[in-house]
């Protein structure tokens, strides 16, 4: 299990290839990579163009809400190794924001649980983001679609 919450961005490659070293059980690695958009549709919200997103973040009380999500999936799923990388600052569209890895022997708990890890992040990580769009910055408020993908785990 692995945590980071940094500024600089993260390739990729290199943390598969450091999640998976040395542990040939491992049969499936997925991976959820969320990006900046551009634009911002939702609820009732009218299309923006987004210019940049800041996000902020408590530091240590953001990297133990993003340990114990990581741990909760260990709980549910046989999972070999996870990984969560949130980055903070200012962003802009195309820029990586997240990574969250997920790694078992057989495919279906890796994808159920980055799926899981994901959609609590979403909801349950303390993160804060300010979007500049032509029209000013806007702080994003939490959707209902998040929060439903986050609760529909709780019954599981």
């Amino acid at each position: 299990m692995a945590i980071r919450v940094q500024r600089e961005d993260f390739d990729v490659g290199a943390e598969i290839a450091a999640l998976t070293a040395g542990t040939p059980r491992i049969g499936a690695v997925v991976s959820f990579i969320g990006l900046v958009r551009d634009l911002h549709v939702r609820e009732g919200y009218h299309r923006d163009s987004v210019q940049a997103m800041t996000l902020e973040h408590w530091p240590g009380v953001t990297e133990q809400a993003l340990a114990d999500i990581e741990a909760e999936a260990h709980r549910r799923w046989p999972l070999d190794a996870s990984l969560i990388v949130h980055r903070y600052g200012r962003l802009e569209p195309g820029e990586r924001i997240v990574l969250v890895l997920t790694a078992s022997p057989h495919r279906d708990a890796a994808f159920d649980a980055c799926r899981f890890l994901i959609d609590w992040l979403k909801t349950k990580a303390p993160f804060w983001k300010l979007e500049e769009t032509p029209k000013g910055e806007h702080w994003v408020e939490a959707h209902s679609d998040d929060d439903d993908a986050a609760r529909k785990w709780e019954d599981r």
